[in-house]
């Protein structure tokens, strides 16, 4: 998938990835997805994102972050 409307600019928002030309970071967009689950408050409380703003930003999130496996040693009782 291209992240088209995800931009990087070290002079906006102390550059942190941001959404299009918008003053919306990622991390703000992903911490909206999780406040508001009904996707039509979102929109109306910011109606300059659009739905592949938040796919990307979602996307852009997954991408950067570590996928690793984490093993876990049983607990032995002595």
């Amino acid at each position: 998938m291209k992240l088209d409307r995800i931009q990087i600019d070290a002079e906006r928002m102390n550059g942190q990835p941001t959404v299009r030309d918008l003053r919306l970071t990622v991390r703000r967009v992903v911490e909206l997805v999780a406040l508001y689950p009904n996707r039509n408050e979102l929109f109306k409380e910011y109606p300059e994102l659009e739905d592949k703003d938040i796919q990307q930003a979602l996307m852009f999130a997954a991408l950067n972050l570590d996928d690793k496996i984490i093993e876990l040693t049983p607990n032995v009782a002595a």
